[in-house]
């Protein structure tokens, strides 16, 4: 698997440890930056991490920013996108197989490196569910993205 990883300069200490969890699973990186500390925007880096995905170029997004909630927004608003918050590895895998999620968001300041190794592993594991019920609601969440302010 190809999976895309990206972290803005709050992400950047946690960035290796995701990248060695991945790494070691025998998964392939594409890596979407920072590079550094130096401080850059969330949703660019979201939107750099979650362009591979959309495009077929990696399977899957891990997105870390310092609580993971701008990502996760931010990864949101990009159609085709499904991005779930995991900060323990539960939420990891419940986002892909009953949300059918193809990127996470961490938060570098709240979720320990002991834990990185079994989120991602959880997250990169996972498969949908794929039965009626599931396909229901993740049909229900793209309709969403159809909604206009007048429709809403």
């Amino acid at each position: 698997m190809r999976v895309a990883l990206g972290a803005d300069h709050a992400g950047f200490a946690l960035k290796d440890t995701v990248r060695q969890a991945i790494e070691a699973l025998g998964h392939d990186i594409v890596d979407c930056g920072t590079h550094g500390s130096e401080p850059v925007d969330f949703p660019d880096i979201t939107r750099a991490t979650c362009e591979p995905v959309l495009s077929g170029a990696a399977d899957r997004a891990v997105l870390v920013c310092g609580t993971g909630q701008g990502a996760v927004m931010a990864a949101n608003k990009l159609p085709g996108i499904r991005c779930g918050l995991a900060h323990e590895p539960y939420s990891a895998h419940q986002s892909v197989e009953h949300d059918d999620a193809n990127a996470i968001a961490m938060g570098a300041w709240l979720v320990p490196h002991a834990l990185v190794p079994d989120i991602v592993r959880e997250f990169l594991d996972a498969t949908f569910d794929d039965d009626a019920d599931t396909r229901r609601r993740v049909a229900k969440l793209n309709a969403l993205d159809e909604l206009t302010p007048t429709t809403v």
